[in-house]
C-alpha cells in the first residue's frame, strides 16, 4: 500500500506544471526565458534566479542546476507549495545563481528516467541531460558571470529529479562537481541502475543524499543507505566528500524538500 502511495505521488508529479491560480511570489531578479531543445524536439522554459545584488558587483557565481523549475521560486506555478530556493538564496552570504528547467507536463517521466521501465515508459534522461550540458549550461555560462568548473556547479533534484541528479554526476562527473539528491525515486530504475554502478569504479562528486522516513515506501530509505554504501566503496569516506540525512517524520513533498534545501546548500558549497 505504501509502495502503492509513493507511485501515485510520482504521477501527481506530471502534473506539476498546472500551478494555482494565486499571485505569483518569485523574486523580482527571476528571469524566465524560453530555449530550444532539440535533444528532446520540443523548446523549454527555463527559470535563471540571480543573487539580489547581481547587478551591483562584478563578482562571478556558482551554478546550480535544477529539473522541476515550476516548483522552486513561485507558488502561482508551483504543483504542491514552492521550494523558495529564492527567499533561501536572497538569505545567504555567499549565495549561487540557481537555473530551473521546467519539466514537460505529461513527458516528465520520459524526460527525468535514464531508462525504460516496463510498466511506466520513460527513459529519455540521457536526451534531458544532453539539453542541460549542450545547450543550457553553455547558454548561462555565455549570459551570466558564472564559475563555469565541475567544482563550482552543481545538479539538484527530488523524486525523479533526485533520481536524475545522481545519474548525472556518474554520467558527467566533469560537469556536475556537486550533487543535491533528495528523496530519490531510485526504485523506478533500480536494476538497470544497479549494473551501471557495477560498471563504474570510481565517484567523484560531493554530494548531499536526503530522504524522509514517511515517504510512503519504506525502500526509500533502504536504497538511499545503500547508494552510500556504494559511493563509500569508490572512494575512502574519509575525504567526507558525501553525506546522508534521513529525516525522521520526513513526506515525499515540497515542505520537506524546501526545508532541507539550505542545509544542503550550505554544506555542498
Amino acid at each position: 500500500m505504501r509502495t502503492l502511495l509513493l507511485r501515485l505521488w510520482i504521477f501527481c508529479c506530471v502534473m506539476h506544471g498546472i500551478g494555482y491560480a494565486q499571485p505569483s511570489t518569485a523574486a523580482l531578479q527571476l528571469e524566465v526565458i524560453t530555449l530550444e531543445a532539440p535533444q528532446l524536439g520540443t523548446s523549454k522554459t527555463i527559470r535563471i534566479y540571480v543573487p539580489k545584488n547581481y547587478t551591483q558587483t562584478a563578482r562571478r557565481y556558482p551554478v546550480i542546476y535544477m529539473p522541476d523549475g515550476q516548483n522552486l521560486f513561485d507558488s502561482k506555478t508551483a504543483y504542491s507549495g514552492e521550494w523558495g530556493i529564492d527567499e533561501i538564496m536572497d538569505q545567504q552570504k555567499n549565495p549561487a545563481i540557481v537555473v530551473g528547467i521546467d519539466h514537460g507536463g505529461d513527458k516528465r517521466i520520459e524526460e527525468l528516467t535514464p531508462f525504460p521501465h516496463a510498466k511506466y515508459g520513460g527513459g529519455k534522461g540521457d536526451a534531458f541531460l544532453a539539453f542541460m550540458v549542450e545547450t543550457v549550461k553553455p547558454y548561462i555560462d555565455r549570459h551570466y558571470r558564472t564559475k563555469p568548473q565541475a567544482k563550482h556547479t552543481a545538479i539538484f533534484g527530488s523524486s525523479l529529479g533526485g533520481l536524475m541528479a545522481f545519474y548525472a554526476s556518474i554520467t558527467y562527473p566533469d560537469v556536475f562537481g556537486k550533487v543535491g539528491c533528495f528523496s530519490p525515486a531510485f526504485w523506478i530504475n533500480r536494476e538497470p541502475l544497479r549494473q551501471l554502478l557495477e560498471n563504474t569504479t570510481h565517484y567523484k562528486a560531493r554530494i548531499y543524499l536526503m530522504c524522509g522516513d514517511q515517504e510512503g515506501d519504506d525502500d526509500m530509505v533502504k536504497d538511499l543507505k545503500a547508494i552510500e554504501l556504494w559511493i563509500n566503496s569508490r572512494r575512502c569516506s574519509c575525504k567526507k566528500m558525501n553525506i546522508s540525512t534521513i529525516i525522521e517524520g520526513g513526506q515525499h513533498n515540497e515542505k520537506l524538500w524546501r526545508e532541507q534545501f539550505e542545509k544542503a546548500y550550505l554544506w555542498l558549497f
